[in-house]
């Protein structure tokens, strides 16, 4: 199974950008072969990233017809598996790196800005406008600083989606990653399979659909892609009976990546 990692070789090759200097070069082969068959040879010129935490694949397989929304819009999937430890700094520093903890630095709970170079750096030196959209204090929202372009720090998930419509009625930009966490931190008090936190995990599926929808729809004129890639999993703690991660078990690690594809020239299905 491949890991992580090879989203960011996937982004670049889509956008027809350089490799960060430590990623690897292991693309997602169907997602690379799809981007032929419906752009061509093109490059993707539009990207939106949504990146919910702690969303895994156990969760996908238990309540896949839930995800109804995301396989519409995102229709091409791929198991991935995390990186070990399976907290949120380490897995999205390898995501958006390319590169292994041992590589880019990141190799427990904590959020340095990381100094080596990363998607962002790769698509900052082709011209490419980037913006990154998170929750403050957040993993996303800490470690990628100190780059030329665009930071949104918000309050909370609602804030942060507001924003996005926004940037997308702007047009500024090439890239947008968005983090939502609401899940995430309502497993961690409950169970991830709670009536609480399964609201959160629709929470975030509805909100894919609302701003994935506005972002193909504003963009139509270009060659578009939409992403929905979760860091890592989540299980119930046997001693606290609480929501956790960290481990090197299936459900801290497989995660199921989302893609959707769209070509200048092609519409994409509406809601009824």
């Amino acid at each position: 199974m491949q890991r992580i990692t090879s989203i960011t070789p996937t982004l670049c090759a889509l956008m027809e950008v350089e490799l960060p200097e430590l990623s690897t070069d292991e693309v997602i082969p169907a997602v690379v072969e799809t981007k032929r068959s419906i752009i061509g040879d093109p490059p993707v010129e539009k990207c939106f990233i949504y990146a919910p935490d702690a969303i895994g694949e156990a969760i996908y397989r238990d309540y896949s017809t839930e995800f109804e929304a995301v396989t519409r819009l995102a229709p091409m999937q791929v198991v991935l598996n995390s990186v070990m430890p399976t907290v949120t700094p380490v897995c999205f520093a390898s995501m958006f790196t390319g590169a292994p903890p041992e590589a880019h630095g990141i190799s427990k709970y904590e959020k340095p800005v990381l100094g080596c170079d990363t998607l962002f750096d790769a698509l900052l030196r082709e011209g490419k406008r980037v913006a990154i959209v998170a929750v403050r204090e957040s993993s996303i929202s800490l470690i990628f600083r100190n780059r030329a372009m665009s930071y949104f720090i918000e309050e909370y998930d609602g804030q942060v989606n507001d924003r996005l419509l926004q940037l997308f009625q702007d047009g500024g930009h090439d890239l947008v990653l968005a983090y939502n966490q609401e899940y995430d931190d309502t497993m961690h008090r409950t169970t991830p399979r709670s009536p609480e936190a399964l609201r959160a995990m629709r929470n975030h599926l509805e909100s894919f659909e609302h701003l994935a929808e506005a972002f193909l729809n504003l963009y139509e004129g270009s060659n578009r892609l939409v992403v929905f890639s979760p860091d890592h999993g989540a299980h119930t703690n046997p001693e606290t009976g609480r929501g956790a991660h960290g481990l090197d078990i299936p459900e801290d690690m497989e995660v199921r990546s989302f893609w959707g594809l769209y070509g200048m020239s092609i519409q994409h299905a509406q809601s009824k």
